[in-house]
């Protein structure tokens, strides 16, 4: 029969809800009884695991999106498809996000050794700089539904009204396995001894610290914020990692056009002066700038995307950028 540790490991995976690490188990249980001249069983306990596979496979993306009782219009769900080779940044940024992708997907053979995953995650830069793509690329990588938290739906002026709906998208997060997105995160995060703070907002803070300190769940955590400065120092040591987003240099501003605008141009087009050109404005600024030149070939009849045309793109955005900074007082 099974050993004591196999035994002791299907009762956690069980109660855990790690379906992949009791399956795992199981065909270790299956090996075990092969060796001791039981094949019969052992070739039983392995069809029974195939099978349970295969149900799993045809049955988890309905499951997943019914699964979250949601009432309260807390979460947002999709299934995004994207993949990490999608973003273009720094390659520390995309080793960072590799690493957690492959400790996710041998969380059973880490937690068969005592240890843990990475599994929460700070993302922090400016706005338009991939940190909700990268929610959904660890969603597309590793095939999981991305839950997106509402936070005007989470937050309310009520006393504890907040703290309960929070307790909520953390039973979700325990309950069905996927990518939770904070974005955002400062609304919740922001620090408990700001003096305009008020007592809710510090009850939010401290739930999240308590709520996040105790889940061992097998999803995944993201928070992102545009300002990590105001953020409770309390926070970090809750999260695996923190990883910082920047505005992207030569190289990525290159590429983000050549992605975009390659069909369109000519074969000498000056792609090396954009860098000189596009100084400060975000990946996302840079990405619309270059669908409004194309916009403009394909309304106008244009034969190619001119510089002076994507100029005039980017121009656009760097006024809009400036305008929305002049309203904040930056």
């Amino acid at each position: 029969m099974a050993s004591s540790e196999q035994l002791k490991a299907l009762v956690y995976s069980h109660l855990e809800k790690d379906d992949d690490r009791f399956l795992s188990v199981a065909l270790q249980v299956a090996a075990h009884e092969a060796r001791n001249g039981h094949g019969l069983l052992a070739q039983e306990l392995r069809n029974i695991v195939e099978k349970a596979k295969k149900n799993a496979n045809k049955n988890s993306p309905i499951f997943i999106s019914r699964g979250v009782q949601d009432s309260a219009g807390l979460l947002s769900t999709s299934h995004p498809k994207h993949r990490l080779t999608d973003l273009i940044a720094k390659e520390e940024i995309k080793l960072k996000l590799a690493r957690l992708i492959h400790e996710q997907r041998f969380m059973t053979k880490l937690k068969n050794h005592g240890l843990s995953p990475r599994r929460k995650i700070m993302l922090v830069g400016p706005p338009g700089t991939g940190k909700t793509f990268t929610a959904s690329i660890l969603a597309g990588e590793l095939d999981y539904p991305l839950f997106q938290v509402r936070l005007d739906a989470l937050i309310t002026k009520f006393m504890g009204e907040s703290a309960a709906k929070l307790r909520q998208v953390f039973d979700a997060i325990n309950d069905v396995r996927g990518v939770y997105f904070f974005d955002e995160f400062d609304a919740l995060g922001s620090q408990r001894s700001i003096s305009n703070d008020v007592g809710e907002a510090r009850r939010i803070l401290n739930s999240f610290l308590q709520m996040i300190e105790q889940d061992h769940s097998n999803s995944l955590i993201v928070c992102a914020t545009n300002h990590m400065e105001i953020l409770d120092h309390a926070l970090f040591r809750r999260f695996d990692d923190v990883i910082r987003y920047e505005l992207p240099g030569e190289e990525e501003i290159i590429t983000l056009f050549k992605n975009r605008l390659q069909p369109f141009v000519a074969k000498n087009f000056a792609w090396k002066k954009l860098p000189a050109i596009t100084l400060g404005l975000s990946s996302a600024e840079i990405t619309r700038a270059a669908d409004e030149a194309v916009k403009d070939l394909l309304i106008h009849d244009h034969e190619k995307v001119t510089m002076p045309m994507l100029e005039t793109a980017i121009m656009d955005r760097r006024e809009m950028r400036n305008s929305l900074l002049e309203e904040k007082g930056i």
